[in-house]
């Protein structure tokens, strides 16, 4: 992805940041318990996190106790991030991309990013995120990949002639993989281009997880994510109007969207 289509979507989240934090799914427990026992986080570590959006993995990396420091690119994302972790100590959120903020020469224990490392330009990310970690430290990517269960109603399968009748042709439809075949071949740094030499063999923990929508609560899911804030307006819309539509009709206004959620981790190579 080159460079300026990157900072083009990574921008688009910035314009319904309310939606985002009220729709999009946030992170299990149990891989914020693994972070902590891999990595040694403590109240005497200090975290950066690239990409917090409006805070969703924060809060989870507060409640371990340690210090953060957040960037995010987003103007608005950043601002509601503020208002819903005021009541945290030790939470600095500053409004950069990764690749343009200033340090001041600070360093820290762990690196964290949330579904937004395939944000951050892989030719400056890796190499930054090294020299930013003191010796024997960690980054940590967490995401989420969309799965479907065999024999379980799932939207796209239902929803396929609608996105091909309003955005016929569109790489990104496809049907989600089934979970255990994510959960036995998703190893390593996942689709985002690895490190290299600059980290240790990658550890990895999945969880499934699930959300539960009515029509229009999963419209506005989708509403929230890039392949439909890529599509110009006048075709999201309406396709999204048919999703919400075929969700009551079909599935008797009760969807869900199943996960794979990732934690991969990786120690600094000195």
């Amino acid at each position: 992805m080159a460079g300026a289509h990157r900072g083009y979507l990574g921008a688009v989240f910035n314009e319904v940041a309310e939606l985002y934090d009220r729709a999009r799914p946030g992170y299990p427990d149990e891989l914020f318990a693994d972070l902590g026992t891999l990595t040694g986080l403590d109240e005497r570590s200090s975290v950066l996190e690239v990409g917090c959006g409006t805070g969703q993995a924060t809060r989870s990396l507060a409640a371990l106790g340690c210090a953060v420091t957040a960037v995010e690119p987003g103007t608005e994302l950043a601002a509601l991030a503020r208002r819903r972790l005021a009541a945290f100590r030790d939470i600095t959120i500053e409004t950069s991309t990764f690749e343009e903020w200033d340090d001041r020469g600070r360093r820290f224990d762990v690196l964290v990013a949330a579904s937004a490392w395939h944000w951050v330009d892989p030719s400056i990310g890796w190499r930054r995120a090294h020299d930013l970690l003191r010796r024997g430290g960690w980054i940590a990517l967490l995401g989420h990949v969309v799965v479907r269960r065999p024999g379980e109603p799932e939207v796209y399968a239902e929803t396929a002639d609608l996105h091909e009748r309003f955005s016929p042709g569109n790489p990104d439809w496809g049907h989600p993989p089934f979970e255990d075949d994510v959960r036995a071949t998703g190893e390593g740094w996942g689709t985002v281009p690895g490190p290299g030499a600059l980290f240790g063999p990658t550890i990895v923990r999945w969880c499934p997880t699930v959300q539960w929508f009515d029509g229009n609560g999963f419209a506005d899911l989708l509403r929230s994510t890039s392949p439909y804030r890529r599509l110009h307006r006048d075709v999201r819309e309406p396709l999204l109007d048919a999703i919400a539509e075929r969700v009551r009709t079909r599935l008797g206004n009760r969807a869900s969207r199943r996960y794979m959620s990732v934690l991969r981790l990786g120690q600094r190579a000195d």
